[in-house]
Parts: C-alpha cells; structure tokens; sequence
C-alpha cells in the first residue's frame, strides 16, 4: 500500500530534530553496554584468569545486571512519568559517564568486584532509562509514524549490541598490555557521546507533572503491574513481548555452544551466527512500516510468530545433531553442505522477531493513556525481567538435569512458541482478526492512501464518513487508518460468514432500519454516541447500502442525528477504484461475484479536510463526492 506522498519513508525521521538526537543516543547507550560487558570478559582472559574465575562471572553478570530491573522499574517509571522527558536522558545520559568512570577505575585495577558494582550501576541505569526511550516516541511522533520508529530503535538496537560486542571483544586483542587502559578510555569516551548527543534532544512534555513517586519497590511493582492489565490488547501486547525476551534469551544463549558443537564452527563462527540473526531482526524490524503501511498493524504478530516458529522447526531439521567437523571458519562453514539452509533459518528467525516485536510496542504505544506510558513501560520491564531469568534457568535444567541437546531445545521452544502464540490469539482475537484482514487486503489490493495522515486527528473523537461500494469497505478503510475505527455497518453485511467474526472482534457496529428493526436501529445510534464520547473514531456510510450501480447514493439523515447529538469534527473519505471489485454489486449480489479482471486492482482511499458539527447531510454528500471525482 502506498500512501500517496513523498518523504514517508521511515528513514526520513534520521534527518529530523525530533526523532535523530534520540536514536542516536539509545544507539550509543546499547552499544556502550556491550562493549563494557563484552570488554570484562576480554579483561578475565588477558588477566589468564582461572576457569573457577571465568565461570563466576558467567554466573553472576547476567544475575547483577537484571536485579535493578527487578527492584527499581516501577520506581523508574514514575520519574519517567513526572520529569520532562529530555530531561531525564540528560541525567540518565550523565549517569552513565559516573559509572563508566568508575568502570574504567575497575579495568586499571584489573578488579572483578568493582566492575561488578559498576555491572549493578549500568543495569540501574538501564532501567532508568527504558520506560523514557519508548514512552517518548508517542510524545514526538504522529500515530502514522509509531511504527517506522519503533522499527527504527529495534534495528539500532540490535545493530549496536552486535557492534558493540564485537568492539569489546577485539579491544584487548589490538590493544595488548594496554587493554585495560584502553577499554576504560572506550567506555568514558563512549559514554561522554552519548551525553553530547542527548543535549540536542527537542524538549518532550511528562506524562503527569504532577504525579506523586511513590519510593517503595514492592507495592509500586504491584500497581504498575495492575495498571498494565487494565486494557486486554495492551495487557498481552506486554505478554507477547515478554515472550519475544523469553525466546531471544533462550535463542542467544545456546547460540555459542550451538555454533562450536553443532555447527563445527570456531570462536568466530558463534559471532557470524548472532550476526545473522541481528541482521535479521533489523531487517524484519524496519520491514514493519512497509507491510502495515504506517498504521499501527497488530495483524503482523501473527505473521512473526509463524515465522519464528517455522524457521525454529527448520532449524531443528537442518542440523539435530554434533558436527562431523570442528574449527570451521565463517568461509569453511559457507562451504559445507547444509550451510545455505541454517544461514537462512538464523536470518529468518530473526526477520520473524522484527516483525512480532515492533507492532507490539506501537500497540503499547498507541492504546496507553500517555499520562501513563512509563509506568507501563516500567511494568514491561519488570515482566520482561522475570521472563528472561526464567528462560535462563530453564535452559539450564533441560541442559543440565534432563539432558537435552542444543538442537531440542530449539524445537522445544518452536512447539512452545507456537502454543504461546495460539493462546495469545485465542484470548485476544483482534491480533488474528487483523492478520486475516491484513491478509486480505494486500492479496486483493494495491490500495493508495492520501490525506488520510493531514485530516484523521491522531486523537479525540471524530466521525468519518465514506462511500459504500463493496463488502470490503470497512476492512480496507480499517488498514490505512492508523486509529483503530468502530465501523457502523448494515447488519446483514455484518452477519456475512467469516467476516462476520472479523467485523465483530474489531467492534463493528451493526445497523439495521427502522422499518427493518427499531430497536436495533436505536441500539448503534446509542453505541455511537458512546463510542464518540469515549474519544474514539466512528466510521459511517451515510447512503445506507452498497451502491448498486457505482454511484453515490443520497446520504441520510443519521448524520445529521449523530451530530446533533455528539457534535464533533467529520472527515470526508472516497473510495475510488473499488467498483471494478469482487466484492462490488456490480454483476449482481454477493451470490454472483465475479472474477477482477485485473488481480491486486489499484484502488485509492482520498481524505478531506474535516468538516464542521453543523454541517448538513447534502455537504457531506457533496465533499464525498468532491473527493471521489470521476475515477469510478
């Protein structure tokens, strides 16, 4: 789908004030981290330091630097919902040179303990961080918008944990007897940037000025966890990312051993997989905003989770056993039979995880009240945490106790993907419901959108008013409209098989006439105004019915009735090119559909500008019509 206009791409945000600083600084922060904690383990082997040594650190860092998560989110997400956002990256930015400084105190002495503490510090200021760096997206970006930038700080992320993994990691090897000296130079310098680039971070409103912080851990965890279930999408949205932490954990931390066992690969080959999986995850990521076509489109969960899970099952099948080699090099590796096909399992489990992940945090984004985003968001950390510790304990006892293999973990965790995200769907049908109207679309459609962004409000109640041509009205209309939208439809379209469950999980609102069925007439006029006064978008066909020969019917009176009632701006849609359709009357009723004569038929959706309370039935026929022009 194309929205019709220039400079919408995502990548148009890098260039922009408003969005540039922020990326760049979330992009230092992750890449500083890794090169700290990847530069430690670099120090152990520089100092010849003993197994017993190496594996404490391999105990206790992941532990260190997940407690504040645990002990600090909700206290966290309350000053990120208080204090001016920019504000607040600057002291967590300024946070970080302090411990950095103190770190590189800890490389000089070459001391585990102090490094630990400073491990503490980072994962502390970590937590600070994250419930500011996804609540001030909302704040600074347009709906249209949320999921390019989420795409955006996905892709950086994971590009800068790899690089920054793979600079912490070389700094000892280039450096020599320097090492030390040199990766607290690394991390000072690193962390002084950061700082730099957060002071050109535009100011970003708080959520709640003047909400009062609570200081005590326990109970705060408990309410930011209640107030995070209150809306179910939103609830497990939370759930769904958890879950994409739970299998990147256990994905990522077989992963070494994976490489070196299964794959007969050297130290370089686990980076060359992780590469892969990074790369993945990035180009899935940045894929989201093209496939949903800039609105917040939950129907690509579905597509993700089907992905991880199908790449996790070929995985398996591709190499369930020990490598007959050992040593491999990344080129040896490319060579060796089998080798194309795990390339593009690795590449593909972490496309499907961009493609889960994004939507799910502009779900998050987009449905949460902004003046309490953060505590949210503190409350996904907190789940986040707790998730993560347990796939790694898990791991742990499937290895350990029940002796499973690398490879049956992996399909262990495909089956488990697949159930999570079954019950997932089942409890909460609208992620379904929009991958199947998603689906739809796209395969029918190359649908072009323009106005849309300029006239639908990103928020407060509006009403949109569209010509009806075919049976795929609503389901099209829904797709290119960022806001979710509760359609008003005739109550026999609403009844059709399969859509049926479709219109109603999406909240539809049927409608029937008066002569038809009062009393059902009556009820969506009572559910409209509810649903206006509540801030929500209500979408309408003014003529009442399909059009049975292409043209626009006389619109009705209901308008009217809708706006005297609940007086609010009206937005003017045409939908052009649709009566060539399927799903058209054209060649007579829905029993006798017909073949397009042109599969995946352009059609556009045209926007115009809002259009008063006051105004009559006959202008808003008129504007319509305006806008569909003679395309039909």
């Amino acid at each position: 789908m194309d929205n019709g206009q220039a400079g919408h791409s995502q990548f148009a945000l890098l260039k922009q004030r408003r969005f540039l600083p922020f990326f760049a600084t979330q992009c230092f922060g992750a890449f500083n981290d890794n090169v700290f904690r990847q530069a430690i383990i670099g120090l152990l082997f520089w100092m010849q330091a003993s197994p017993s040594q190496r594996t404490l650190y391999a105990s206790l860092a992941p532990a260190i630097f997940i407690l504040p998560y645990f002990l600090f989110s909700a206290t966290a997400g309350q000053i990120a919902e208080k204090l001016e956002k920019s504000r607040l990256i600057r002291i967590t930015t300024t946070m970080e040179i302090a411990i950095m400084s103190f770190a590189a105190v800890g490389f000089v002495l070459q001391s585990l303990p102090l490094l630990l503490l400073a491990l503490f510090c980072t994962g502390g200021q970590s937590t600070l961080f994250g419930p500011v760096k996804y609540s001030i997206l909302p704040a600074v970006l347009r709906p249209e918008e949320l999921t390019g930038g989420n795409g955006l700080v996905e892709m950086g992320s994971a590009m800068s944990i790899l690089l920054g993994m793979l600079a912490g990691g070389l700094i000892f090897e280039i450096a020599g007897g320097s090492g030390p000296w040199v990766a607290g130079a690394c991390v000072i310098a690193l962390a002084i940037a950061g700082n730099l680039v957060s002071r050109m971070i535009p100011p970003a409103g708080a959520g709640a000025p003047d909400l009062r912080i609570r200081w005590n851990p326990i109970p705060e965890s408990i309410a930011v966890l209640r107030l995070a279930r209150r809306q179910l999408a939103v609830r497990n949205a939370i759930l769904g990312i958890s879950w994409f932490w739970f299998v990147g954990t256990v994905f990522a931390t077989q992963l070494p051993d994976y490489a070196v066992a299964n794959l007969g690969g050297s130290a370089t080959l686990y980076v060359f997989a992780l590469a892969l999986f990074s790369i993945g995850t990035g180009a899935g990521s940045m894929a989201c905003e093209k496939l949903s076509a800039r609105t917040v489109e939950i129907g690509l969960v579905p597509l993700g989770a089907l992905g991880i899970s199908a790449f996790l099952f070929d995985l398996y099948f591709a190499r369930n056993g020990l490598a007959s080699t050992s040593g491999l090099d990344i080129a040896g590796f490319l060579r060796a039979p089998g080798s194309g096909r795990i390339v593009l399992d690795l590449l593909g489990i972490g496309f499907s995880a961009g493609l889960f992940v994004v939507p799910l945090f502009a779900l998050v984004q987009s449905r949460t009240p902004g003046n309490e985003l953060s505590r949210v968001i503190g409350a996904l950390n907190i789940q986040n945490s707790a998730f993560v510790v347990g796939a790694s304990l898990l791991c742990l006892a499937l290895r350990q106790w029940a002796g499973w293999s690398i490879p049956q973990l992996f399909l262990g965790l495909a089956i488990a993907n697949t159930l999570v995200a079954l019950w997932i769907f089942s409890i909460v049908p609208e992620f379904l419901m929009r991958f199947l109207s998603w689906l739809l679309v796209r395969t029918l459609y190359r649908l072009e959108v323009r106005g849309v962004e300029e006239h639908v409000p990103d928020e407060g109640p509006a009403l949109l008013a569209c010509n009806h041509v075919s049976y795929m009205d609503a389901l099209i209309l829904s797709g290119a409209i960022p806001r979710p939208v509760r359609w008003v439809m005739y109550h026999r379209i609403f009844d059709i098989p399969v859509l049926r469950w479709i219109f109603r999980t999406a909240r539809a609102i049927p409608i029937a006439g008066a002569r038809e069925d009062r009393s059902l007439m009556q009820r969506a006029f009572d559910e409209v105004d509810a649903a206006l006064a509540n801030g929500e978008l209500v979408g309408i066909f003014p003529e009442g019915r399909l059009t049975a020969d292409g043209a626009i019917a006389p619109f009705k009176s209901g308008v009217e009735r809708i706006l005297a009632l609940r007086p609010v701006p009206v937005v003017p849609l045409a939908l052009r090119g649709m009566w060539a359709s399927m799903w058209s009357r054209r060649d007579g009723r829905l029993g006798r559909m017909r073949v397009p004569r042109r599969f995946r038929a352009h059609v556009e959706l045209v926007a115009g500008a809002p259009l008063p309370a006051s105004t009559s039935a006959e202008a808003l026929e008129a504007a319509v019509r305006g806008l569909r022009g003679d395309m039909e």
